[in-house]
């Protein structure tokens, strides 16, 4: 069959397959929900999130989304269950043998996909994302000072990025065979008019990979040191410090880790603040030149992805404690880990694309044989043509941390970026303790046992400049 005729014909198949995956404007519904969260009205959010998503069967991007949005509406236990369900995706489609049936769909969703568009694959999750998903289960059980539940998250943390690490290490083997059999590969730096230097950023470079936080294993640190597991604490700072180099405040936890006494009235505290949003992904169109046997060179108009990072949060390095400023430290971007991401898995990407491209050039040098008068040297536009765009896009983008020790009580708590509004009341009653903040725009989100009366019930805490 002639590529003229297998284009089409696989394009029907496929949107069969897929239904209308090809034609969903995930960006557009984030940005309607994101919308809704920076205005304060997290409720809003999650009725956008089930119109746009009315089949029973959801996909793995629901349920992340869904429990970011439920932890900023404050329902922790009901964020708990729909991170879950994401948590079960993820092990079904990673760590079990599919049935026959549904290894062949998903096999030729995803070959098919490879061929037609990158939209129509089966969407399983980017690494940073199933790892930052565990991480933010072991956030929400710590808001309620359940440091035995968030141990349970951490842990499967760790066996999440043992198993991204040696899946990976395959992927890159098979790449590397199939470039050694088709001998001289594109780089993304030949690439005509894409950003290469988003991909170049020393801060991208300067990641180990995409998926390993050193945030996620200071975390698994503390937790251990307040559940008196000091050697397994220790191994959770070490692993920080070796991702983290850079940062003194890693070296210290360890430092101090067999120094450290509690008084009986003071509480080691750590605040986490995370803010802004996870980059979106969006599509550039990049001219990709085939020579074909007959050695016409048609270029084909294909796309790639790139990130576009969040603007919605202005930036802050302090905040203030009882009045008295105290240093954030950040330690964790999702925009350079998903760019990490991108750029390594950017070999993958560039090959099926060229596939893409080949099959589209050759349509066209077909049409230049039978019409040599009225040949072209570039690809008719194809709607199908365009970059995957989805992601996980309520994750919050950065964090920042701060550790002190606190008496005993209640305390205020201000962050610059909601200037005029109210302070934070906290309260403090363990020996050990986690405060979270989410900052989104002009708009503080706190919830947990911290933040409620000891009659009241946990809720959530929006503070803003009205």
């Amino acid at each position: 069959m002639t590529p003229r005729l297998f284009l089409p014909l696989l394009a029907c198949l496929v949107l069969q397959l897929s239904g209308c995956a090809a034609y969903r404007n995930y960006d557009l519904e984030l940005a309607q929900t994101t919308d809704q969260l920076k205005a304060g009205n997290p409720q809003g959010a999650l009725q956008l999130l089930e119109l746009h998503n009315p089949a029973q069967d959801r996909d793995l991007l629901y349920y992340f989304e869904k429990g970011a949005l439920l932890n900023l509406d404050g329902a922790l236990p009901q964020s708990q269950v729909a991170w879950r369900s994401a948590e079960q995706r993820v092990i079904e489609r990673q760590d079990t043998v599919e049935s026959t049936g549904t290894q062949l769909l998903s096999a030729m969703g995803n070959h098919f996909g490879s061929i037609i568009n990158d939209k129509l694959r089966r969407y399983d999750g980017y690494d940073y994302e199933k790892v930052m998903l565990t991480t933010q289960m072991a956030l929400n059980q710590l808001a309620v000072n359940d440091f035995d539940g968030a141990r349970a998250d951490i842990k499967k943390t760790h066996e999440r990025e043992a198993l991204i690490a040696r899946q990976r290490e395959k992927q890159y083997e098979q790449l590397e065979e199939q470039a050694k059999a088709q001998g001289a590969q594109v780089h993304y730096k030949d690439l005509q008019g894409y950003p290469v230097m988003t991909l170049e950023a020393p801060a991208v470079i300067a990641l180990k990979n995409g998926y390993q936080s050193a945030f996620s294993h200071y975390l698994a640190g503390f937790t251990y040191e307040a559940l008196g597991e000091r050697d397994l604490a220790a191994p959770g700072y070490r692993q920080a410090i070796e991702l983290r180099p850079d940062l003194p405040f890693f070296q210290q936890a360890l430092r101090e880790l067999d120094k450290t006494t509690i008084k009986a009235d003071e509480s080691d505290v750590l605040i986490i603040v995370q803010s802004g949003l996870a980059p979106a992904r969006s599509s550039v169109r990049v001219p990709y030149p085939v020579k074909l046997e007959d050695n016409q060179v048609i270029v084909a108009n294909v796309s790639f992805p790139v990130m576009v990072p969040d603007t919605s949060t202005p930036a802050f390095t302090q905040m203030t404690i009882d009045g008295r400023k105290q240093a954030l430290i950040p330690v964790n971007s999702i925009t350079d880990m998903s760019l990490r991401t991108l750029r390594d898995d950017m070999p993958g990407i560039i090959q099926r694309t060229a596939y893409r491209a080949y099959l589209a050039a050759s349509v066209q040098g077909e049409d230049n044989r039978r019409n040599p008068a009225k040949a072209s040297y570039v690809t008719r536009h194809d709607g199908f043509e365009h970059a995957d765009t989805r992601t996980w896009r309520t994750l919050p983008n950065i964090t920042e941390v701060a550790r002190l020790r606190l008496k005993k009580g209640e305390h205020l708590l201000n962050l610059p970026n909601a200037v005029g509004a109210a302070p934070l009341k906290i309260r403090i009653d363990q020996n050990h303790q986690v405060i979270g903040l989410r900052a989104l725009g002009e708009r503080i989100y706190g919830n947990g046992t911290a933040f409620a009366s000891p009659s009241a019930p946990v809720n959530r805490l929006v503070s803003d400049l009205k």
